[in-house]
């Protein structure tokens, strides 16, 4: 009988082992990333609580955005102002810089932009059979359910257009013991939060959403531009961190967009092409490529999947 549970012990390791891939191996297969900034979620239902909707949202889908290794997850708007306020400051003169030269220019620009609304969320977690409370949680004996309904666009951040849409929902219904969020709210402890009934059905919305925006990324363009033209190699501003590797080839021309006259919408995006790259070697953020095809490639140059 042990040896029997032993069998089946090590058969479920290795099935966890074969069926669950790390998130670094994810990234890496996962093909080029997209810079993306999420938005703050509009609360448009009618559920008022002592903590924040919005800010629970945004913060369990920048968490799943992450965990995909498809995206370059940037600060909110807030956090980004503050970043360029506090670079305003050091750059003032009033703040002692030690001889540290201030820089700026160097925030990472969104390609995409995440945004939406919450038209529905309950919350009907009860604690009627001798609930308790304990940092910040509350642990009841009765039944609970929580859901969530959200609307998610992601937009491009070049032309503002919506590129794609998706009704989000989410549910958790459970008999027994609960657990909600007490007073004092939702502080940012993401980890804790998804232990909740609210936060496992706001979680269940979220990867519906995320896996629904991963699914759109072969038909969103990716590009990337010439910085410098040093001999025979070609600099582009895109590397480990964006998913380029050693070897992947590209087009690089000069982008041609067609505008409505009338409105300046995007009518059309094509590529003239000057060329075909080769990856030689990356870095964080760059990679040096070598030149397989084409002799007039610049810098300021569009950078292009094949």
């Amino acid at each position: 009988m042990k040896k029997c549970l032993g069998i089946i012990s090590g058969l479920a390791v290795l099935f966890c082992l074969v069926t669950v891939p790390c998130v670094q191996c994810i990234a890496a297969e996962g093909g080029l990333r997209y810079s993306i900034s999420v938005a703050k979620f509009e609360n448009k239902s009618n559920w008022r609580g002592q903590w924040d909707l919005g800010d629970a949202w945004g913060a369990v889908l920048t968490d799943s955005l992450n965990q995909t290794g498809r995206f370059i997850v940037l600060g909110e708007k807030d956090m980004r102002r503050e970043a360029m306020a506090e670079q305003d400051f050091a750059s003032s003169g009033r703040a002692a810089g030690g001889g540290k030269k201030v820089v700026t220019g160097q925030m990472t620009p969104a390609q995409l932009l995440v945004k939406g609304d919450i038209t529905h969320f309950s919350d009907a977690t009860q604690g009627g059979g001798g609930g308790i409370g304990f940092k910040g949680f509350r642990i009841g004996g009765g039944g609970s359910e929580a859901e969530i309904n959200v609307v998610m666009y992601i937009v491009d951040s070049s032309t503002g257009q919506v590129m794609a849409s998706k009704k989000c929902y989410g549910k958790v219904t459970k008999k027994g013991l609960s657990i909600g969020l007490s007073r004092g709210g939702f502080s940012g402890d993401v980890g804790g939060f998804k232990k909740t009934n609210a936060g496992k059905a706001m979680e269940a919305a979220v990867d519906e959403g995320v896996d629904f925006m991963v699914s759109q990324l072969e038909s969103i363009p990716w590009s990337g531009t010439v910085i410098l033209v040093k001999g025979d190699k070609i600099y582009i501003n895109r590397g480990e961190r964006e998913g380029v590797s050693v070897g992947q080839t590209f087009n690089v021309g000069k982008a041609e967009v067609l505008r409505d006259p009338d409105t300046g919408e995007v009518l059309d995006q094509s590529l003239e092409k000057a060329g075909s790259i080769k990856v030689a070697t990356v870095k964080e953020k760059i990679a040096i490529c070598k030149v397989i095809s084409g002799s007039n490639i610049a810098k300021g140059m569009t950078v292009a999947l094949p």
